[in-house]
């Protein structure tokens, strides 16, 4: 572990593996640290350079002097500083959660999205994503996720949320974590959880969905691993990011929120399979199924009469806008 300046905080960088292979960042979420990759991180240090940090206020590392300072502006710099430390051209950014939203983010913002190979979200698209959904998609969709964003507005409120996270929540968490098949084991929940959830309610407060912000992300190849159990976000919200990102592979877990606590062996594959493809090595047949991208959403196209003429112009199409 060394200790990585990024303005008036101190972030808690974690490398393991080979320094010449491939980069993988995992970004833990909210209330979590760098712990909660632990499994995944065990299964892809020996075929990847395995990067992890704890966020701003989150672990072992330190809180902003000004506790407002959890904004994105602030968060993608703490990530800016973290690439210069691990000093590679390039990285694949895996988030969680919270550590999802900052990716998505990422990949808004030309400066330091030029340093991502890769993007692998579990759990979420970003906020810019959820703006839009929230206006346009059909309006039994928007109420079924707003139900289950319900502790958005409550942590927003004042005190209230401090007072929580020193009674009630840290307990809550624990039986989230049961509800999901996971038994707690010594790093997670952190010890330092009150104070992380504490610290933490910064995130939804300086960072409210913003509906004048571009979702449309660049051509970088992007996965999302879905949850299909996930307590927090429905499907109907990842499947509309299909429209805006043109290079998706989205694929499903039978796991909870947490899913890389209790199905650690199937994300950290899903993970490596993604990006050995994007260095360069052939898909798997899951991966090329799991192809989201272009016209047809991944799906099976049947095009009648395709030896000749039009038949084959169209199949010829097709095949390009598959990819």
């Amino acid at each position: 572990m060394r200790m990585v300046e990024s303005g008036d905080v101190r972030l808690a960088v974690y490398e393991e593996g080979d320094p010449g292979r491939p980069a993988v960042l995992l970004l833990h979420g909210y209330p979590d640290t760098h712990r909660v990759w632990d499994e995944v991180a065990a299964l892809l240090r020996d075929r990847f350079h395995v990067v992890r940090y704890d966020v701003r206020g989150a672990g072992a590392s330190t809180a902003p002097a000004d506790r407002g300072d959890y904004g994105f502006d602030r968060l993608i710099g703490d990530l800016d500083a973290v690439l210069d430390a691990v000093g590679r051209a390039k990285v694949h950014l895996v988030g969680h959660d919270w550590g999802s939203l900052q990716g998505w983010e990422a990949l808004g913002r030309p400066g330091v999205r030029d340093r991502l190979a890769s993007f692998t979200s579990l759990g979420g698209p970003g906020l810019r994503q959820v703006a839009d959904f929230m206006r346009h998609g059909r309006p039994r969709d928007v109420a079924a996720q707003r139900a289950r964003s319900w502790y958005i507005g409550a942590f927003r409120l004042p005190v209230l949320p401090e007072l929580a996270w020193r009674s009630v929540l840290p307990g809550l968490v624990r039986r989230a974590l049961r509800g999901d098949g996971i038994a707690p084991r010594p790093g997670h929940p952190a010890p330092t959880l009150v104070q992380d959830g504490i610290n933490g309610l910064a995130l939804y407060r300086r960072n409210p969905p913003d509906s004048g912000l571009d979702p449309r992300v660049p051509g970088l190849p992007v996965q999302i691993i879905e949850p299909t159990r996930d307590a927090y976000v429905t499907p109907a919200l990842l499947e509309s990011v299909g429209r805006w990102a043109p290079r998706l592979w989205h694929r499903r877990v039978a796991a909870g929120h947490w899913a890389h606590r209790s199905r650690p062996g199937t994300v950290a594959g899903m993970i490596a399979e993604f990006v050995e493809h994007v260095e360069g090595g052939p898909a798997s047949g899951e991966l090329r199924r799991a192809r989201a991208g272009g016209a047809f959403g991944g799906r099976l196209v049947v095009v009648t009469g395709a030896g000749s003429g039009i038949g084959r112009a169209t199949a010829r199409g097709v095949r390009g806008a598959r990819g």
